[in-house]
């Protein structure tokens, strides 16, 4: 992955707008679960470009310490070959001074190579310094994006199993209202007190019967009593008194 498209790519993820995106989804929780695997997948990826671009930039900083350590060594060896010459002259041995002299200048062109070397790798390392500071805070901003995202996903299944839990509520309020189990129990009412006034004409019936038993036990008692003035009359017997007196 180039720096470039992961600069690109963590910069539009940090910038991407949630609740727009939201708001334009179908279904925002399939979208959530989508973009959390996808923002995690991302930094994953973003992750590991980022390490090996922050490993190359650590081996740009020891190569370019090197060349510094480098350029130091051979400016000492060059010194020291130039005052050995220096000393050799002094003492009339021009030959072995001239050897020393190359030595010193030979350290020289080394020390000069070492530094051109480590300045050349300053602006490469300047600008990756600066490469990964930019991924590195990319990454602590999808990192917040990410958490955002999960608890933004936890909050709408939260709501989601709460409105499923009412609507449950709902259908069983309006199953209650399509079979009211009070009409049961008016019906079953109904039959009790339509049993109950079968009892009540029972009984009616049999008060009426009663009566009208008694009504024959008078009717009795009134022929009886005929028939006993008639026999008295016949005899010549005072009329004897009537039944009840």
């Amino acid at each position: 992955m180039a720096k470039q498209s992961i600069l690109g790519r963590i910069a539009q993820m940090a910038k991407a707008n949630i609740n727009a995106l939201l708001d334009s989804a179908e279904d925002p929780k399939v979208m959530l679960d989508q973009m959390v695997r996808d923002y995690t997948n991302s930094i994953a990826e973003a992750e590991s470009a980022v390490a090996q671009t922050i490993g190359n930039l650590r081996l740009l900083e020891q190569d370019h310490a090197e060349d510094v350590a480098n350029a130091s060594d051979w400016a000492n060896k060059a010194l020291a070959a130039s005052r050995k010459g220096d000393e050799l002259r002094a003492a009339g041995n021009a030959v072995d001074a001239d050897k020393f002299d190359n030595l010193a200048k030979v350290a020289i062109g080394r020390q000069i190579a070492a530094e051109k070397e480590a300045k050349d790798a300053e602006p490469t390392i300047a600008s990756q310094t600066a490469v990964v500071d930019q991924l590195k805070k990319g990454l602590d901003a999808m990192r917040g994006k990410l958490a955002q995202l999960s608890s933004k996903r936890d909050e709408l299944i939260a709501r989601s199993k709460t409105a499923d839990a009412q609507k449950q509520v709902q259908d069983a309020v309006k199953s209650i209202d399509l079979t009211d189990p009070t009409s049961e129990i008016s019906r079953f009412e109904d039959k009790i007190r339509r049993q109950e006034a079968a009892v009540l004409g029972q009984q009616e019936l049999a008060a009426s019967s009663l009566d009208a038993q008694f009504e024959q036990l008078d009717a009795s008692d009134d022929a009886i009593e005929l028939d006993a003035r008639l026999a008295a009359l016949k005899a010549g017997a005072p009329t004897p008194p009537a039944i009840g007196q």
